[in-house]
């Protein structure tokens, strides 16, 4: 599968990063590269083998989840610099295109 520079652009445009033309051109063939040698890994026949999350055989080494006294909603919204009656008030960042 070949990746092109419109494909690049237009995954730049819903991740709002600006890409110069030369990006475009560098990353198309990068990704174009990446999944050619992804598709290498086809050749591999993987029935019978168990999926896997780690190949080190590592468990889960989290801590137990306890419960325990948290912070007084005073104290934890004592620094806000503004703030309703349950929480911080956060500024919408959001912009409409």
């Amino acid at each position: 599968m070949e990746i092109t520079q419109q494909d690049v652009e237009k995954v730049a445009q819903l991740a709002r990063l600006a890409v110069s033309a030369a990006e475009k051109e560098t990353f198309a063939k990068q990704l174009t590269q990446i999944l050619a040698h992804v598709d290498t890994l086809n050749q591999y026949d993987t029935a019978g083998i168990e999926p896997i999350a780690t190949v080190m055989g590592q468990v889960n080494v989290f801590r137990e989840d306890l419960v325990r006294p948290s912070l007084p909603s005073e104290m934890a919204l004592a620094n806000a610099p503004e703030r309703e009656a349950e929480g911080f008030v956060v500024p919408k960042i959001i912009e409409e295109r």
